[in-house]
């Protein structure tokens, strides 16, 4: 579906105001869409594609994937989490994975950021530059 300028702005505005200090109310999101289905503005659906849209992106942006060589102990998941948190906020959902390739180091991929701190990364970082 194209989605036109006026309706995607229209939903960037309504998914502004899910936001309580910059996370996304749940049941704010429920209401405007309700609220939104009940009005049936013009190109109503155009909207609600687009608000579903930036809530996926939203979701995405909270999933956590964090990758080590070896398996890493309660603390250091603790510490990996709490920086984490720091940075892009609570309510995250973070997996755990043991990758042997990476020789050592962490790999972590939050939504489309990846914070390659791995020895297999540095290696190919290394390659590139010769």
């Amino acid at each position: 579906m194209k989605i036109s300028k006026v309706a995607a702005a229209t939903a960037r505005r309504f998914f502004g105001l899910c936001q309580v200090n910059g996370q996304l109310d749940d049941d704010k999101l429920r209401d405007v869409v309700s609220k939104l289905i009940a009005a049936q503005p013009r190109d109503y659906r155009a909207i609600l594609a687009a608000i579903q849209r930036l809530a996926r992106l939203e979701a995405s942006r909270r999933e956590v994937l964090v990758e080590s060589a070896t398996e890493l102990d309660w603390n250091s998941q603790q510490r990996v989490a709490s920086g984490l948190a720091k940075d892009y906020g609570d309510k995250l959902t973070i997996e755990y994975k043991i990758n042997p390739a990476l020789l050592g180091g962490l790999r972590i991929r939050v939504g489309d950021d990846v914070l390659d701190g791995s020895v297999q990364g540095r290696l190919d970082r290394l390659s590139k530059a010769f």
